[in-house]
This record gives C-alpha cells, structure tokens and sequence, in this order.
C-alpha cells in the first residue's frame, strides 16, 4: 500500500489549490488560460488513475490496424471500436462523450 498521500490525493490537492485559491486571483488571461490548462490535465490524469480499463497495448492497436487497412474485418470489430473510443473519451474529455451517448 502506498504512503499516504496517495497519487489520486496529491492531484486533487493541486487542483483544488488551483480552482479555489490561485484562479481566482488571476487578472492575467494568458495565465488564467494556462491554469486551465493545467487544471484540465490534473482532472484527465485523475481519470486515468480511476480507471479500470484494459487497453490494448501499441503493438496490438497497430496489428490491428493493419487488418483494417487489408479488409481483415469482423463482425463484432465495429462494437469493439466504439467502445474503446468511448472509454477513451471518459478519460479525456467525458462532456464530450455525454453529447452522444
């Protein structure tokens, strides 16, 4: 077990610090932008760490990839494809994700 605190509580230390004491004090919208930026990334690599998905690794993506391209396609490929982009999105950006579903 790790120590204490763990990587899903530093990041939402920091990104607390961030949304509740540094943002509001910025005047500078260059640098308002960029913690948003930074708060986005805090928010994505916490979903990373709260996900439980098994991701195919590159070399898998590429073999497939290259049935695609040769028309090696079945039937249950298309369902599978939607459901990886899906759980990607719930990492990156859910909001998008909700629009379609």
């Amino acid at each position: 077990m790790p120590d204490r605190p763990t990587a899903p509580e530093l990041l939402e230390a920091v990104f607390e610090f961030l949304s509740g004491e540094l943002l509001p004090t910025l005047d500078d919208h260059r640098l308002k932008f960029r913690t948003l930026v930074a708060m986005n990334a805090l928010a994505i690599a916490r979903r990373e760490l709260d996900a439980d998905d098994e991701w195919p690794s590159e070399d898998e993506l590429r073999k497939l990839a290259g049935r695609i391209r040769a028309g090696d396609v079945d039937e249950d490929l298309h369902g599978w494809l939607k459901e990886h982009v899906a759980a990607k999105l719930r990492i990156s950006n859910p909001a998008y994700l909700e629009r379609y579903e």
